[in-house]
């Protein structure tokens, strides 16, 4: 017999195609060629979004170079004619979509470069200041939630809830610049204790001390971060531990005569663990992606502040680029997680 099913959480079940229900070599090739597709089809989608979106933006890219350095009519239909924005709009997605199967994102009309040589250029800081705060934040959530749950009902559980809603309903460019404005600007006798932007001083030394150079430039965006993210997995991880309060096997261990703190810690946390799998790898997609308001906020060079600068020109092989690449960041981590997740949560597979 052959089946699948769709989970309460989402995720699809790996097909049982044997007498015994449980997951044959045949059902979980299916699956993962499955999932694969579906991914596939999910970055086509966005490919062709991508290029016709920033088609439809305001705004010349030949007219917005000529402004800062004035050329003649001929010059500017060149241009058009160098970056193939004379032809019809259908033979541009062509183009686009066979010089991307073969890894060529195009040069940016800004900068004069590869696309794919300024995302590797930028990369590195986006994944050092998003990946530190998406850990803390996931670290913080989790430890606070499952806390928060055990303790369901107690003014501990409405003052995490309740902070953690509040941050998490605070639009990020707001509250880092209210960051800025108390703690890096300085306000009456309260001194500047952060730089305001950007991810080192410049001034040289050994690489203990360009390590806390950069440690101090991260403080604030990581901080605005960790605030704005931390409620996801908090309000997640507290909703799967009231699930398993009740549970037999915790009343079971209570039994046994097992510290409340041990429960806790060696058979409710685990369980309840498994629905943020998900929600892990989603964010840790969007940890390539950056955050593009708090990388402009603080100046940060990373993928975010890259997509933001490119918008104004509009730089479009950058901007559709940096879209595409972010994007399938993100798809790349979901199929993961929908790989894993079946495997994790026997549940799923039955």
């Amino acid at each position: 017999m052959t089946g699948a099913s769709t989970t309460s959480s989402g995720a699809a079940s790996v097909p049982v195609d044997d007498r015994d229900g449980r997951p044959g070599w045949g059902g979980v090739v299916r699956y993962v060629l499955r999932r694969i597709a579906g991914a596939i089809v999910s970055l086509f989608a966005l490919t062709s979004l991508s290029f016709f979106l920033f088609r439809i933006l305001p705004g010349d890219p030949v007219r917005a170079m000529a402004a800062e350095t004035p050329i003649g009519a001929e010059q500017q239909e060149a241009l058009r004619q160098q970056f193939g924005l004379d032809k019809p709009l259908w033979q541009q997605f062509v183009d686009y979509c066979v010089n991307l199967a073969q890894g060529d994102l195009g040069v940016s009309y800004q900068r004069n470069r590869p696309v794919t040589e300024i995302i590797a250029d930028h990369l590195g800081a986006t994944l050092l200041l998003a990946g530190t705060g998406t850990v803390i934040a996931a670290m913080l959530g989790l430890w606070l939630g499952s806390r928060a749950a055990w303790r369901y009902g107690s003014r501990f559980d409405r003052l995490q809830t309740g902070t953690a809603i509040a941050f998490w309903s605070v639009p990020t460019f707001w509250l880092g610049l209210i960051l800025l404005s108390l703690l890096a600007a300085g306000i009456g006798p309260l001194p500047s204790l952060f730089p305001t932007g950007g991810m080192s001083s410049g001034g040289g030394g050994g690489p203990l001390a360009t390590a806390l150079d950069t440690a101090h430039h991260m403080v604030l965006p990581v901080a605005t971060m960790v605030a704005v993210i931390y409620a996801q997995y908090l309000m997640i991880m507290r909703s799967s531990m009231l699930d398993e309060r009740s549970s037999d096997y915790l009343v079971s261990a209570r039994a046994k005569g097992l510290r409340d703190a041990l429960v806790l810690r060696r058979h409710a946390i685990p369980n309840a663990l498994l629905p943020t799998v998900t929600l892990i790898f989603l964010n840790l997609g969007q940890v390539v992606a950056g955050s593009i308001l708090v990388e402009t906020v603080f100046s940060w060079p990373g993928l975010g502040r890259a997509f933001y600068t490119a918008l104004h020109v509009p730089d479009l092989p950058l901007v559709q680029g940096l879209f595409l690449f972010l994007s399938a960041a993100v798809i790349f981590m979901n199929l993961i997680a929908d790989l894993i997740y079946p495997f994790l949560d026997p549940r799923v597979r039955s």
